[in-house]
């Protein structure tokens, strides 16, 4: 393990790592209960998205242990998979049409993590932008959390109004919400997963909750169910590029965040980057073959670095984790059926997304209007595509008439050309 990992190098320990990898694991497996509840509202068969989260998460982290040799973990990101379900509601297409989406943003992004076009697109993208997606995308996932548990409704006079708080579910919901904010402010690891640990027990003491079983054999994985040729025939390439790009921005800047806290980048650069931007490509490209939206880097990972992890046996005890998991299916599956276990966990992740705002720079107007136009539409039209599309459009705009527009990059003219004529001839809501 010492040889394997550098233990030594790293100034780390077999123990160390070990409980750095049960910390990061309990801060993201409540994705196992949230990624199939919100993909079975696409059609996903629950078992089939239970398995390929699963699958996509340890392809990905052992891919990142052993050839990055980082404590960085993988697994289906939040944001993308209610943005999955929304293009499947709002469009009428199958989800295997989808997951073809998914299949091919995964094989662009494997093929942009072998080259430096990765690293360019990053550069070239103004931080105001990659901000203001990751905040919208916050707010459309909690939105969607206070809307799955019935805390807000559907009002004609004024599209949205307060939901029935007196009735069993937006009370269940309220209270895990409150445990969990409670456990976060106390600093108690694994707090989001506890929190629907505490709130499941709850309903279940309530009689909202029943349990069929614990413990079973794991559901058969489905492979390659998706239709790749519908992407084309339905012309759906804005689509595709909305994965690619949503998961370009999410994991490269959630791995450098973590690679920062745990001291990594050396002189502003990571080592071992191309093999750590595969393994959420990789990740990618695995999980849609199985029935997932698309993987990233996870910030919780940043827990177990707090932790002292420093090496890949960080994301090989969360791996073998996940593993373990998979033979609790039907325990996971009576949580997932309640609504509000999980809604609290959207609310909450939410509100981390919003961290990047504080770093916009509001008393510029040509950067802080495009940022805000893109958080204003995500939630309000229910389109992460539309937010996205918005923002690009407006950024180039504004710096081109305010005689700033040398500054831009020309790949944002070109973007912003795309999604002009993407929005008017082919919208994706």
């Amino acid at each position: 393990m010492n040889k394997l990992f550098k233990l030594t190098e790293n100034n780390t320990n077999v123990r160390t790592e070990i409980t750095a990898g049960i910390t990061t694991f309990l801060t993201m497996v409540y994705i196992v209960i949230v990624n199939p509840v919100i993909l079975a509202g696409a059609g996903v068969p629950f078992g089939q998205v239970f398995m390929a989260t699963i699958i996509a998460a340890v392809v990905g982290t052992l891919f990142m242990a052993f050839f990055a040799n980082y404590p960085i973990a993988i697994a289906p990101g939040m944001g993308l998979n209610a943005y999955f379900a929304t293009v499947v509601a709002s469009e009428g297409l199958s989800y295997q049409v989808i997951l073809g989406a998914v299949f091919l943003a995964g094989v662009l992004f494997v093929l942009l993590s072998l080259t430096k076009l990765r690293q360019t697109l990053i550069e070239a993208i103004p931080s105001s932008l990659k901000f203001g997606i990751t905040a919208g995308i916050g707010l459309f996932i909690a939105f969607l959390g206070l809307r799955m548990s019935g805390i807000v409704t559907a009002d004609e006079s004024n599209l949205v109004t307060l939901g029935d708080l007196h009735a069993a579910v937006p009370l269940l919901t309220i209270g895990g919400l409150f445990i969990t904010l409670v456990l976060l402010a106390l600093h108690v690891k694994g707090a989001l997963f506890i929190g629907m640990l505490a709130t499941g027990i709850l309903g279940f003491i309530t009689g909202q909750l029943d349990f069929e079983g614990v413990i079973s054999a794991p559901p058969a994985p489905v492979f390659f169910d998706m239709d790749i040729g519908g992407v084309f025939s339905q012309g759906l390439y804005a689509v595709v590029f909305v994965f690619l790009l949503v998961t370009l921005f999410d994991t490269t800047g959630t791995m450098i965040g973590v690679a920062e806290q745990a001291g990594f980048i050396k002189n502003g650069k990571l080592p071992r980057a191309k093999s750590a931007l595969l393994a959420d490509a990789t990740a990618t490209t695995v999980g849609s073959m199985f029935g997932t939206s698309p993987s990233s880097a996870y910030v919780e990972s940043a827990s177990g670095v707090g932790a002292g992890g420093r090496t890949g046996l960080t994301s090989l005890v969360v791996g073998l984790l996940f593993i373990v998991s998979m033979f609790f299916s039907p325990f996971i599956q009576a949580i997932s059926n309640q609504p509000a276990i999980t809604a609290p966990v959207l609310i909450i992740v939410g509100c981390f997304m919003m961290d990047g705002l504080a770093r916009i720079d509001w008393k510029t107007f040509d950067e802080a209007f495009p940022a805000f136009a893109i958080i204003l539409t995500m939630p309000l039209t229910s389109s992460i595509a539309t937010g996205i599309a918005i923002g690009f459009i407006t950024y180039p705009l504004m710096k081109l008439v305010s005689g700033k527009g040398k500054d831009v990059h020309w790949i944002l003219y070109l973007f912003g050309v795309i999604f002009a004529l993407q929005m008017v001839f082919f919208p994706v809501h």
